[in-house]
This record gives structure tokens, sequence and C-alpha cells, in this order.
């Protein structure tokens, strides 16, 4: 097999595979070709110098808002990727049935970055979600699109892959849980999971947790209180040991709102670590306190997650979330997505959603991706001397 691009001298850490080590990684065709010491480039192949630096599967980042122009929280994909790590984000509810043909056609299908759905239950997503303009979608009953949402999600499974509800005194004001329970009824016709967001009481964090099911997602898992995974002494909330045990994923996306210091210390120091890290940015929190998932995965490896754990929780973690097996992975013949990363030392400031400030010792920085096998670094020349190929 003739290689398209080799990556030569990188720590590999890919924990699907259990791989840390330093290597050299191919790709042909697209896909992953091959991990082994000295492969040898052919004529045409593009070789990078990466030693010193990390290699993993492509990030993945489970909670993002990506529907640029058409929603106002929206924010560019290639723009965030290219600089942040990722090459597949998952939009998660910007938009519903009513709008979802829009978001295919005008930003998702001409994406060099590859971006999956989950689809709002609400018929315009999140239409109103701005500084000057905050409407909760989930308020009104009326918006609610069962049959419509089961029908453009069927007849789009190729990208969407769950749907997405927002409950909560914000998101949803005096509705309760009757949005969950209608993003249920679409889900359990299509086979889907449930992506939940959960804000302020009321509903309380154990009325809407306790509805999850097997693999459906509780996004903002460690937020502030109210509604906090923490009971009053420090413990994590028995409704939550009861859903992961019955197989729901816990997901962080950070968001402006929605990730503290305070909770992630006490959910930690009980054992109990998320299944995946997301930043959920957009609009409003791209510029601070979430900024990008990089700087999310940086926190919580300050907070005690091991590189290994942070890592798997925004790659295989995730791809097993997704049932997309062929993303989070850098097997041979996989998609051949990798991210580059390097981890700095010293004195780093790190904020959360209350305003609180923790010094970190570590930061990971992205340094470059590469999106199905070809190289796509955010700042061309500055870093990773090219070698020669063969003659």
């Amino acid at each position: 097999m003739a290689f398209d691009l080799i990556l030569k001298g990188g720590r590999i850490i890919d924990p699907s595979q259990k791989l840390d080590h330093v290597a050299d990684i191919a790709f042909a065709d697209g896909k992953v070709a091959k991990i082994d010491a000295n492969l040898r480039p052919d004529r045409g192949t593009e070789v990078r110098d990466v030693s010193g630096h990390i290699v993993t599967p492509g990030l993945i980042d489970m909670h993002t808002h990506v529907y640029w122009g058409g929603t106002s929280l929206g924010i560019d994909a290639e723009e965030f990727c290219r600089t942040s790590g990722v090459t597949t984000a998952i939009d998660t509810g910007s938009a519903g049935p009513g709008n979802f043909a829009g978001f295919r056609k005008h930003v998702i299908e001409p994406s060099q970055v590859r971006i999956l759905a989950y689809l709002h239950v609400s018929f315009a997503g999140i239409f109103g979600f701005s500084k000057r303009v905050m409407v909760g979608e989930s308020e009104q009953l009326r918006l609610m699109a069962p049959i419509d949402a089961v029908e453009v999600a069927d007849a789009n499974r190729d990208l969407i892959v769950g749907i997405k509800v927002r409950i909560g005194r914000i998101a949803g004001g005096n509705s309760g849980t009757a949005p969950l329970d209608v993003a249920l009824q679409v889900a359990n016709e299509l086979g889907m999971p449930v992506m939940c967001h959960l804000d302020l009481s009321p509903p309380t964090y154990e009325e809407v947790v306790d509805k999850l099911r097997p693999g459906d997602v509780l996004t903002h898992c460690f937020r502030p209180f109210p509604n906090t995974p923490l009971d009053g002494q420090g413990k994590v909330k028995q409704a939550a040991l009861r859903a992961r045990e019955r197989g729901v994923l816990f997901d962080i996306g950070h968001g402006m709102g929605s990730f503290a210091f305070k909770t992630a210390r006490g959910m930690l120091a009980n054992g109990f670590y998320p299944d995946t890290i997301s930043s959920d940015v957009h609009a409003l929190c791209i510029n601070g306190p979430a900024f990008d998932q990089v700087t999310t995965l940086s926190k919580l490896h300050c907070m005690g997650m091991s590189l290994n754990e942070v890592i798997a929780a925004s790659t295989v973690n995730a791809a097993m979330s997704l049932k997309r097996p062929e993303l989070g992975t850098l097997k041979p013949g996989n998609i051949g997505d990798a991210t580059i990363l390097s981890v700095a030392t010293g004195s780093f400031d790190y904020v959360d959603v209350v305003g609180e400030h923790m010094t970190g010792d570590k930061r990971i920085l992205s340094e470059g991706v590469v999106i199905a096998g070809r190289w796509w670094h955010p700042h061309e020349g500055t870093k990773f001397r090219k070698l020669e190929a063969a003659a």
C-alpha cells in the first residue's frame, strides 16, 4: 500500500488499542494504514516530523453548537476545529426538524470537519439564544414536534446520532419533564439515544435522571448548584449512581453555565469520572469560560484525570457513545483522523462558570490535525518540519 502521509516519531496514545509508545503512523486513501517504527515513505508521500509531540485519534467534541448563520449561538466548525484539535464536532440540538435541512445543506455537507448531530425535539431547535434574547425553546410545549422529529431523524441517519432535549427552568420554564417525555417517545420510536440538558429547578435532578435509559446521555454532568449531582454532604446522589449502574452516560458539556470546579472536585474525589468530556462551545462561551475542547480537557487533567483518561473521554468513549466505532481510534483500516497535541507545564489560570479560578500545572495544546488522512495544520510552516519523501 502506498502511503499518502506519514507522521514520524510521535508518542502515539490510543486508548482504544491501549497504545502509548513512540512510533510512526501512516495514512492512505483517507484511512489509518499502519503504525510501526521507521515506516518508509513512497514516492509522493508527505512526511511530517512530529517527534516530541503526542498523536491521538482525532478528538471528538460530544457537545458543540456549529450551525453557524442558522442559529444565534452557532460558531464556525472549521475555524474552531482547526485550532482546538477536534476532527468530529457533535452539534447538540442547534437544529430541530423544522430547520435541519438547512443545517445539512449549508453547513454540514460543505464542511471539511466531520459534523454529526443530535436533532432537537423542538421544531426549530435552539432558536433564541443570544446576549440580548434568551428564549427557552422547551417552555413552549406546542413547539415539541415528535412526528416531524421521527421523520427527519429517520431520513438522516447518516448524520443524526440521537435526540436532544433541554430541561429546567431556563430552557423549559414551567414545562417540567414533559419535553423529556416527548423526546423519549421519539427516541424509542427511532431506536436512538437521548441527550438531556438539565439546568435549574424545577424539575429536580432526580425527576430528570431517573427517566434516562441505558445509552442516554446526561450532559452538563458536573454542573453547579442547584441540580448538582452531589448532595449536601459532598456525596454522589443516589440518582446518579443508579443511572450509571443501568448504563446512562455522563458528559461534561462545559458551556457558559454548566461546569464548576467545586462539583468536579467532589465527583472525582468520589471516583465518579465523566464518560465523555466536551466543551459545549457556542457563541457565548467560546471566548470564556469554556474556550475550546483542549482547555476543557486541561481542566480535568489538572484536577486528577490522567492524560490517557482525558484522551479516552474525547476519543474511544465518545465514539462508543455515538455508536460510531470507526471514529476515536487509530486502528488500521479506520477513518484517518488524528490530533497532534503537546502538554505544557508551568502555571496556568483556569476559570469555571461561576467565576472560580484554579491554577493548574499543565495545559494541553492542539498543534494540528489530520482529517481523512490529510495534514491540516493551523499554522502551516511554523512547526513540524516536512521531510523529504522517497526519490
